[in-house]
């Protein structure tokens, strides 16, 4: 199943508080501004690795307010998005997306 199919199914957003905590104090990325990502277009979404036989994902994406976030995510469960880190995009990642849209 490809990626975005996954992410049709998704419901909802599961956090854990550390990675929560982590996005805010290393990047200043609000849960609130990563969630953001998946709902705006363009979503750029790249199936990368797995770790701990859970697969990772990494989107490129833009905020609401504009702010181009890079996110590595998960999926439990088949219906829940878990965001690992949110931050802002380097400016390799931000040219790369840019070219895609």
């Amino acid at each position: 199943m490809s990626v975005e199919n996954l992410l049709k199914n998704c419901e909802e957003f599961e956090w854990d508080k550390g990675n929560e905590l982590k996005n805010w104090e290393a990047h200043i990325v609000k849960r609130t501004e990563a969630e953001q990502v998946f709902f705006n277009q363009p979503l750029l979404v790249f199936d990368t690795y797995s770790q701990n036989n859970e697969q990772r994902f990494l989107a490129l994406g833009v905020t609401s307010s504009g702010r181009f976030l890079t996110i590595v995510f998960t999926i439990r469960k088949k219906k829940f998005i878990r965001v690992i880190s949110a931050r802002d995009m380097s400016r390799k990642e931000r040219k790369a997306y840019e070219k895609q849209n």
